[in-house]
């Protein structure tokens, strides 16, 4: 796959499509808020309309029925009755209609009725018909005087449009008249369209069958949208409640009209229109994602065509290398990465050149370093044998040490007999002490010997006193230092400090440092070793300090190291500070230096205290 095109996959993963599966899930997101809001909103209309549906026509009934009830209607002329009729007919501006019936049902005198005038459609006598055969009086014949009812909706016949019969009782008894009165919905209309001024939704009030009495919108009445009818029927009405149906889809909300008046408010808005906001949103988003995307394939395409063309110089550049050609360049100018990469790679260039050249001579360079590492060789199997021969020696000198004390202890014990056998005034007395004293001597001397030659393979960890292990091995020692003309300084803890440690293993260690310090001090003007026991943050210490030559720093990294050694002469008279180091370890120590060239080093044996 080329640049180019994983440049455009990129882009798409980690750019176009992240942004746009997020900007989409948004979207539906605030649509479906935005639906629920809606709904909430339709079902806190209808409710709210349901109520003002209800107060409005009880009023009107209420207000009739205070007025029809203030009035003696058996004891009234003809004239009296008609303005009574008047003033119930002017109590409400939606009363169509109000005529007097008695209890059988025929009309008591003439009706009042409307004209057509602000919007009414008029009453025609041919309707006095139909609004007798709706009076609700049935249930008003038990009542009281005063008592009203509503009949069933049914057409106002000059108009079409939707009246409502309301009828109240004039007197006590089921032999007394009625007042019959018409009620269209004018007054209605203009609170639905009141109620919805303000909002893009219509609103409709229908009865049981669907049919629309009064609306917000201008248009004819009809009845409601099939679906929508269907959906009310289905489900009924008994709280507000909303869906969705029909086709175009609405949002529809409805709510029942309180006093069981036998009508329902329908809240309904176009879902196109309702979600029109979020849906443009979609659209620009979804324009904005395609632009972008054109704009970065375009951008990615320059990119890329620019990338490619400068890669393939370097591309050049690495076959000529290939070929053997190491003069060649890449010539590329800027600050980006690829120049950087060019830059990097003519560096390599001339690396690479110079690496050959260097080549030529490592032949020579190499044949002297392998004459060098034969005489390394060679030295080290000196040193092997050196080695060897040391421990031949101490295997020797622990035969000689045994084979020696015994004839020592008789010399000792034949010169104490004497000494008993004789009186202080004897002349051979002091020659006889010297001899008592330099076969105490010698006698030391083989047991320090026979001591130092009988070490074990392991360790021997027990409670060691430090000053003692000093003592023992300035035995072996002390004489020659006084011949190599070496000062002897002694700084031992008091109290003694008693550590963990094999007693023959740290004598050899301790040896071992004196030796080398001797060495060190050979070609030295000031000729001092200072030996320090003591304890510090909880564990004892051993010091072997001289005032020799130093170690070079070259040389530090390497001083454990077996068979390494800086002396002019091989005089090693142990097994050296590689097993020096192998012994404290094995104790559970550690081994410090310090030094400084020209000056001395100090060596320090730190092990834990017992």
């Amino acid at each position: 796959m080329k640049l180019y095109q994983q440049l455009i996959l990129f882009m798409l993963a980690a750019t176009v499509l992240p942004l746009a599966v997020v900007g989409f899930l948004l979207l539906s997101r605030a649509e479906t808020e935005l639906s629920d809001r809606i709904a909430a909103e339709q079902r806190t209309l209808a409710s709210s309309t349901a109520e003002s549906v209800a107060t409005t026509l009880m009023k009107t009934v209420d207000d009739m029925a205070q007025v029809a009830e203030s009035f003696d209607w058996d004891h009234l002329n003809d004239e009296e009755v008609r303005g009574a009729l008047t003033l119930v007919f002017h109590q409400s501006t939606a009363v169509s209609a109000v005529m007097r019936l008695d209890a059988s049902g025929r009309a008591l005198g003439k009706p009042v009725y409307s004209q057509e005038r602000d919007g009414h459609p008029g009453f025609d006598p041919a309707s006095l018909e139909a609004l007798a055969k709706a009076m609700p009086v049935q249930p008003l014949r038990r009542g009281e005087k005063g008592t009203a009812a509503l009949g069933p909706v049914y057409s106002h016949t000059r108009s079409g449009k939707a009246a409502v019969p309301v009828a109240i009782k004039l007197g006590p008894g089921e032999g007394a008249s009625f007042v019959l009165a018409e009620l269209v919905f004018k007054d209605l209309e203009e609170l639905l369209a009141r109620k919805a001024s303000d909002s893009l939704e219509r609103i409709d009030l229908v009865d049981r069958a669907g049919n629309i009495l009064a609306s917000s919108a201008s248009e004819p009445r009809g009845k409601l949208d099939g679906a929508v009818q269907a959906q009310l029927a289905a489900e009924g009405v008994n709280a507000a409640r909303s869906f969705r149906a029909g086709a175009p889809a609405l949002r529809v909300s409805a709510a029942r009209v309180p006093q069981n008046l036998g009508f329902d408010v329908v809240v309904s808005v176009d879902e196109e229109t309702a979600l029109a906001p979020v849906r443009s949103m979609r659209r620009t988003v979804l324009v904005s994602i395609g632009a972008a995307l054109v704009v970065l394939l375009a951008l990615g395409s320059l990119f890329t065509r620019r990338i490619t063309a400068r890669l393939s110089l370097v591309s050049s550049a690495v076959e000529a290398f290939g070929r053997g050609e190491l003069e060649r360049r890449v010539l590329l100018e800027g600050d980006d990465e690829i120049s950087a990469l060019a830059h990097t790679f003519n560096q390599m260039g001339s690396e690479l050149e110079a690496a050959r050249t260097r080549l030529m001579r490592w032949n020579d360079d190499l044949r002297a370093k392998v004459d060098e590492a034969m005489a390394e060789l060679k030295a080290a199997q000196v040193q092997l044998l050196e080695a060897q021969k040391l421990a031949a020696v101490g295997q020797l000198g622990a035969g000689v040490a045994h084979e020696l004390n015994n004839p020592l202890a008789g010399i000792l014990g034949y010169v104490q007999l004497m000494l008993m056998s004789r009186g202080d005034a004897d002349p051979d007395m002091d020659t006889l002490r010297k001899i008592e004293q330099s076969a105490k001597r010698c006698k030391d001397i083989t047991q320090n010997l026979l001591r130092f030659s009988q070490q074990r393979a392991r360790a021997d960890l027990r409670s060691v006193d430090l000053n003692a292990v000093v003592k023992d091995a300035l035995n072996l020692t002390e004489n020659q230092m006084k011949t190599e003309g070496i000062t002897l300084k002694l700084e031992l803890a008091h109290p003694s400090v008693r550590v963990l440690s094999d007693p023959g293993h740290t004598s050899q260690v301790l040896l071992a440092l004196v030796s080398n310090a001797r060495t060190a001090m050979l070609k030295t003007g000031t000729k001092v070793l200072t030996l320090r026991t003591g304890e510090r943050e909880g564990r004892g210490f051993l010091e072997v300090e001289d005032t020799g030559k130093g170690i070079l720093p070259e040389h530090r990294n390497r001083i454990f190291e077996p068979f390494f050694t800086t002396k002019d002469v091989w005089s090693n008279v142990g097994l050296g500070l590689s097993v020096a180091y192998r012994i404290v370890s094995e104790a559970g120590g550690t081994i410090d230096m310090k030094t400084e060239v020209g000056k001395g080093s100090c060596f320090t044996v730190w092990l834990t205290k017992a």
